[in-house]
């Protein structure tokens, strides 16, 4: 499609992200809410082989969030007090919280400038005798180096937990994220490639995680607990660890059990739409279009983000939103650097300077809308928008 032979003109508001929610995905809620079996049951459970089968993994574990997965992976693996945990400055705060709350330290390693992942060269130069894992972000689901980072990890006897709230469908040398060794994470927010509403889930391929996994999501209490209320189930139940209150529910597998059937598909869609982008905003000096990695990987392109040369603009990034929002577009900022967050420096004595490549991104970058429901002209709107507001602004 030639993004020249339209003049784009718009009347409502184009959202950043809007989920694809169809028939199916609402009988199936509908079927929930009618059986009487609302919380977590059946439709969980047949939302995890569904989706052990397309990662083809061993094990799946529903949660009822990305920062849920997240929690109980670093509990399942016993960091704690003391140990340190090397992840990247440019993630959501989910990441690195979650270290927190496990009173260990986040230590972040800087990004490559150009694919916002974790730089491999920068993580082994934080690795001290308290390290205890790596979590690489998939950022905007462009998988990360995993064999790079593999290799550092086996080296010094560290776990790795893939942070993959932003990468399901995505794949690295042709094997799906989430077929791993250890731990990935995955989120189902509303703006993720699918969604459950709100939730996540965790993969694996050790046997003995998943088990410890199903136990934290709920209270700790025995394998099966669901079907405690159930004919063929028993009041009966034991405590076996401390657990919390992470389970998802059938209510949310019914959305999702639909979306993973479509997953490809909106993938497919993502594609193209990031590829209309690229073309048409490689003409444009002052954007500079999302990096590529070198190495086979299948892109799930969650978000399409650009950065801006603002020593070309008389604005700032944040005045350069508000001109797209006058024009009736909206946009994300993923993310500002974790370090520089007011809690973060005051607590780890983080400051600006600490990792130049995360905050040279973090000042300039701007998530365009990207969504299976977009039609073409939107995205032709939003070239031209930018180009008339970077007309507009130039130095």
């Amino acid at each position: 499609m030639d993004l020249k032979s339209k003049k784009p003109s718009r009347n409502q508001f184009l959202p950043f992200s809007l989920p694809t929610i169809e028939e199916d995905e609402i009988s199936e809620v509908v079927d929930s809410l009618r059986s009487g079996w609302i919380t977590t049951g059946p439709k969980v459970i047949r939302f995890e082989e569904d989706f052990k089968n397309y990662i083809g993994c061993s094990h799946a574990v529903a949660v009822n969030s990305g920062t849920a997965g997240l929690h109980i992976s670093l509990m399942a693996t016993e960091i704690s007090d003391g140990d340190e945990v090397i992840t990247s400055p440019m993630t959501f705060a989910a990441t690195v919280n979650t270290i927190v709350i496990q009173r260990a330290k986040p230590v972040f390693a800087d990004i490559n400038p150009e694919t916002l992942n974790i730089n491999p060269d920068f993580i082994e130069q934080k690795i001290t005798p308290k390290t205890k894992a790596i979590i690489p972000v998939h950022f905007a689901g462009q998988p990360c180096d995993l064999d790079r980072i593999t290799a550092i990890a086996k080296k010094h006897n560290l776990l790795v937990i893939e942070d993959a709230a932003h990468a399901v469908g995505s794949e690295y040398k042709g094997v799906k994220i989430g077929k791993t060794e250890t731990l990935a994470v995955f989120s189902f927010h509303p703006i993720k490639n699918i969604t459950t509403g709100e939730g996540g889930m965790i993969t694996t391929e050790r046997a003995d995680l998943a088990e410890k996994l199903r136990l934290l999501r709920f209270h700790g209490i025995s394998k099966e607990a669901w079907k405690r209320y159930s004919a063929k189930g028993s009041p009966q139940y034991e405590i076996l660890l401390p657990g919390l209150k992470y389970n998802m529910l059938d209510i949310q597998a019914a959305i999702g059990i639909h979306q993973l059937k479509k997953l490809d598909n909106f993938i497919e869609k993502r594609k193209n739409f990031a590829n209309q982008y690229d073309n048409a905003l490689k003409e444009i000096p002052e954007i500079i279009t999302p990096g590529r990695v070198t190495y086979d990987c299948l892109h799930a392109w969650h978000l399409y983000i650009i950065k801006l040369r603002l020593e070309t603009l008389k604005i700032t990034r944040d005045e350069f939103i508000e001109e797209l929002k006058k024009e009736k577009i909206g946009t994300g900022i993923h993310f500002t650097a974790i370090h520089l967050h007011p809690f973060y420096a005051n607590k780890f004595g983080f400051k600006r300077g600490d990792f130049p490549n995360a905050e040279y991104a973090s000042d300039r970058i701007i998530s365009l809308p990207l969504y299976p429901k977009m039609k073409d002209e939107d995205i032709v709107y939003v070239v031209e928008a930018i180009k008339k507001v970077v007309n507009a602004n130039k130095k």
